[in-house]
């Protein structure tokens, strides 16, 4: 099913009889989604609103993230979070997963970019931030419970996004020689510094990496000061590529065996990767790993506060398991917004 407008989604809802998953692009589909008849939203597309002046976009859910990136380039901005740019990803599939890349140590996740949404729950009406507000969604902030849902609350339609100007001078420092766990104290040195750090990261074939963003002269400064800091650590250099979008979509998610994705606190990072084998990635100064294992297999970790997911393979897992007051708060959101089951979403 591929409706047209949000009035033909609504009535499409109403009809329904059994569960179906919501889709975009279908790029950033876990294990369990998508397994249900799709309802596919890439049809609802388009610009609803563009004020560059004001730095606000609102755009409808199924409009290519392509498309959204090279308009808001043509005016200088950009999207405060960095989702990356894997072909096919809509800007509602981007908001439904809460999609927010290496900048989101400085700029916050997508979900503090939005600040509106339209979209259509499980009884098939038409809801939207600011507007009308159904007496069971009363007291709900709106955006924040739409941002990363994955389409278990409601069918995105249009979304109103604050923009911001894309920076004129970008430069990324890299440690080549230090291995993950080597990384994290330097990515700390960068992070807890006075260096406006927009990326901390490692990666397997470049080492740590930190990226500065802004005005020419600022740049130049904060890399300086950085290069100082950061030479105890091991040797600095530059590099004259773009690494950043490995990390808004790691490109070990095709590859053998089963993805994980870890997050935690930074300062756990260090016991969790030693009980593991060499990471596809480190992100946020250590905050978020990638690792690959095999098929099946269960990452052995500490305990730590945070959770790790597998992202490929074929059944969803999260461990530790949600607690019993997540479960009942999740499954009385579901209740609130899809009385009837409609909106079939991983666990």
């Amino acid at each position: 099913m591929r409706p047209d407008s949000e009035a033909a989604l609504a009535e499409t809802i109403r009809a329904a009889r059994e569960p179906m998953s919501i889709t975009g692009g279908g790029t950033r589909l876990r294990p369990g989604e998508g397994q249900a008849p799709r309802l596919d939203l890439s049809a609802l597309t388009g610009v609803t609103l563009y004020e560059p002046a004001a730095l606000t976009l609102v755009v409808r859910a199924g409009t290519p993230l392509a498309t959204v990136h090279q308009m808001l380039a043509a005016e200088g901005q950009m999207l405060g979070f960095e989702p990356g740019g894997e072909p096919g990803s809509t800007i509602g599939g981007v908001i439904a997963a809460n999609a927010s890349g290496p900048r989101r140590v400085q700029a916050g996740a997508a979900r503090d970019a939005l600040i509106g949404v339209r979209f259509v729950d499980g009884q098939g009406e038409i809801v939207r931030n600011g507007g009308r507000v159904m007496k069971n969604v009363t007291g709900y902030d709106l955006v924040k419970l739409m941002a990363g849902s994955r389409g278990q609350l409601g069918a995105l339609t249009e979304l109103s996004l604050r923009t911001m100007p894309m920076p004129p001078v970008r430069r990324t420092l890299c440690l080549p020689d230090l291995e993950a766990a080597d990384a994290l104290p330097a990515l700390t040195a960068a992070l807890v510094g006075p260096f406006e750090v927009s990326g901390a990261a490692w990666l397997p074939d470049r080492g740590a990496l930190i990226r500065l963003e802004g005005l020419e002269g600022s740049v130049a400064i904060r890399a300086t000061g950085l290069r100082d800091r950061l030479s105890q650590h091991g040797e600095v250099a530059e590099v004259d590529d773009d690494p950043w979008p490995r990390l808004a979509w790691p490109e070990a998610r095709d590859g053998d065996g089963d993805l994980w994705r870890i997050v935690c606190r930074p300062g756990a990072a260090a016991s969790i990767l030693a009980t593991l084998p060499r990471p596809v990635s480190l992100d946020w100064g250590g905050a978020l790993i990638h690792v690959r294992l095999p098929e099946g297999e269960l990452p052995q970790l500490p305990r730590f506060e945070g959770h790790a997911r597998r992202v490929t393979g074929a059944a969803p897992m999260v461990l530790p398991a949600p607690d019993p007051m997540t479960r009942r708060l999740d499954a009385g959101l579901r209740r609130k917004f899809d009385p009837r089951g409609i909106f079939l979403g991983a666990d």
